[in-house]
């Protein structure tokens, strides 16, 4: 069953119920997930692993992602104004849904020692921000041919007025909260 069936048939009653919400739209959703990945190290050594990392992410994604580049030089880390560090993608509507059908199905199944994502991992404005230590651990990815893995943040953003709101939300959903 899809996520926009789910979020009818499951999610919009619940709330109904449990939280004396009157109207449909009233009820919590998923706005966009943002994926981050900080690339900035690894470029450092190997110049063409940028491409390749950007190629990796439009796999997972299905969307090309935004190159952040630094906004000033800091010898420290040998890393000059401008130069590339990181990769974003923002997902809405159905790639967001489909991307966040493969994240509950496939993904967290797939990673290691999974127990469930943490209750810290939900911060005060309803928004749920999860590491991933592995981009392997995406369907899309052959482990074989890759050089070097990179690590990826998955932030979901919602509407939720609330944390409580924004947990039973994500519940509903299909994540699986850590005890």
């Amino acid at each position: 069953m899809s996520n926009l069936n789910i979020y009818k048939e499951k999610v919009i009653p619940y709330f109904k119920k449990e939280f004396g919400i009157k109207n449909d739209l009233a009820v919590p959703k998923i706005e966009k997930i943002v994926i981050n990945a900080g690339i900035g190290s690894q470029i450092t050594d190997n110049p063409k692993f940028l491409e390749t990392a950007i190629a990796d992410l439009t796999k997972i994604t299905g969307q090309l992602p935004k190159i952040t580049r630094s906004k000033k030089a800091i010898s420290g880390f040998k890393l000059k104004e401008g130069a590339p560090t990181g990769l974003v993608v923002t997902l809405r509507r159905k790639k967001m849904n489909d991307f966040f059908e493969k994240l509950i199905n496939v993904v967290f199944p797939r990673i290691r020692d999974f127990r469930g994502v943490k209750k810290t991992a939900l911060d005060n404005f309803g928004n749920l921000n999860i590491g991933i230590s592995e981009h392997t651990v995406f369907p899309e990815i052959k482990p074989d041919q890759i050089e070097k893995s990179f690590s990826l943040q998955v932030n979901i953003v919602t509407n939720a007025k609330a944390k409580k709101q924004a947990e039973a939300l994500f519940k509903q959903l299909g994540i699986i909260f850590e005890k």
